[in-house]
């Protein structure tokens, strides 16, 4: 397993809406919009991001709904995949999630030692729910 050092960011949604969700993301100098939306036809999640240096983008977090999220991502690698691992602070302090990316939903991958409980798909944990329900209230 190797380890990367993380990167604090600071994650706030424009719309929470499951069918469209607009995240607004900053990290370190560059700040993210990602829009994920429920496909029309069929499953899954389609994701677009747009990446915008600049001071300006302190200010998105200023119209966002309330609950900021607060969060270290560090990067480990095991075996052939890297998970991203989010440490989270503020009102989620004491939360970690990891998370991995897989080519198929049948993909095999070598589980660490470290890794916990299983919560793919328990909607408590998606950030939309954090920032209305953060872990501190659970």
């Amino acid at each position: 397993m190797s380890f990367r050092e993380g990167n604090k960011d600071h994650t706030g949604l424009l719309s929470s809406v499951p069918e469209r969700t607009v995240r607004v993301r900053i990290k370190r100098v560059t700040g993210y919009i990602t829009i994920k939306g429920i496909k029309r036809l069929g499953h899954g999640v389609v994701r677009v991001g747009e990446g915008n240096p600049g001071i300006q983008r302190l200010k998105w977090l200023e119209i966002c709904e309330p609950g900021v999220i607060d969060k270290t991502r560090y990067l480990v690698r095991s075996g052939k995949h890297t998970f991203e691992v989010d440490e989270f602070y503020g009102e989620n302090e004491g939360l970690i999630l990891a998370e991995v990316e897989l080519s198929s939903e049948d993909e095999e991958f070598v589980k660490p030692g470290w890794l916990g409980q299983e919560v793919t798909g328990d909607a408590r944990y998606y950030n939309s729910m954090l920032m209305k329900n953060p872990f501190k209230n659970w």
